[in-house]
């Protein structure tokens, strides 16, 4: 090919195989090797358009000699498509290793636009698109969560977020929480044959999904306003005012229809907050 010696940065589809450029299908039948998140999606792929370059892994158990080969065939003047399980590679995604790895050693890298998880749930959100920010999954650790929308709560723009189904709840609750009751958009399987955007407040997802278990991969889009300090505490006060409750002797049902009266949510999400509370102990 006239183009060697550069490393194709190349989105592949997040869901329907028809979102693919012309380009990017060109780009993975002439490159001389192609660097994969997982073979075995990527052979699918290629696979369905009859594309036979060889393959090679590029995940994060990668280790450094085997990305070292990977930059030393471009330094032959080979060239190399990245791709990654879904969109575009380095975004959440170990891709970004190589592709520091290929700028260091003044190694062309060229990007091959496509689908985009997080913007295609940004642009069927509803929610405001003039000023946002991409902040990838959110931290496991307690402390780090809690510094993590802490600081969502000082912005006065659009938040998006990538999320797996088992953690869903907990991060609405913390949305809650830190940010109040907003605007958001949960995006499920998007471009795929089962695929949902729920629009509403974060307690209406949490009571949509609290009856409607979430499956596949989620992007979550809020509206976060710096202005609503008092959100915090209001929420933070309902899970005080519950465990209170329930301390003193009454019944988790009838301290969950009580709150949820007090504070205008759903008595089986706040019924359901306390099952789960309870099942950690």
């Amino acid at each position: 090919m006239s183009d060697s010696g550069i490393l194709y940065v190349v989105a592949t589809p997040i869901g329907n195989l028809e979102d693919i450029s012309l380009r990017a299908l060109r780009i993975l039948r002439e490159a001389d090797i192609i660097a994969a998140e997982d073979t075995r999606v990527t052979r699918k792929l290629l696979s369905h358009y009859d594309i036979h370059t060889p393959i090679t892994s590029c995940h994060e158990h990668t280790n450094a000699n085997k990305l070292d080969d990977i930059i030393e065939k471009m330094l032959q003047n080979q060239t190399v498509a990245l791709v990654s399980d879904a969109g575009l590679p380095g975004i959440s995604d170990p891709g970004q290793r190589l592709i520091r790895k290929a700028i260091d050693s003044a190694i062309p890298v060229i990007p091959v636009p496509g689908p985009n998880a997080a913007l295609s749930g940004l642009i069927v959100s509803g929610l405001p698109t003039e000023r946002f920010v991409f902040l990838g999954f959110p931290p496991r650790t307690k402390t780090d969560r809690n510094q993590f929308f802490e600081e969502m709560a000082n912005q006065s723009l659009t938040i998006i977020l990538y999320e797996s189904p088992r953690r869903l709840a907990q991060t609405l609750e913390d949305i809650a929480k830190h940010l109040g009751n907003i605007a958001i958009a949960v995006a499920r399987e998007l471009t795929k044959v089962h695929e949902e955007v729920f629009r509403g407040t974060v307690w209406e997802a949490l009571d949509h999904y609290a009856s409607h278990p979430p499956r596949g991969e989620i992007t979550i889009v809020a509206r976060a306003e710096a202005i609503r300090r008092d959100a915090p505490q209001q929420s933070m006060g309902w899970e005080e005012k519950l465990r209170s409750l329930i301390e003193s002797g009454m019944r988790p049902v009838d301290a969950a229809r009580m709150v949820s009266k007090e504070y205008g949510l759903p008595k089986k999400t706040v019924y359901d907050f306390h099952v789960r509370n309870t099942a950690l102990k």
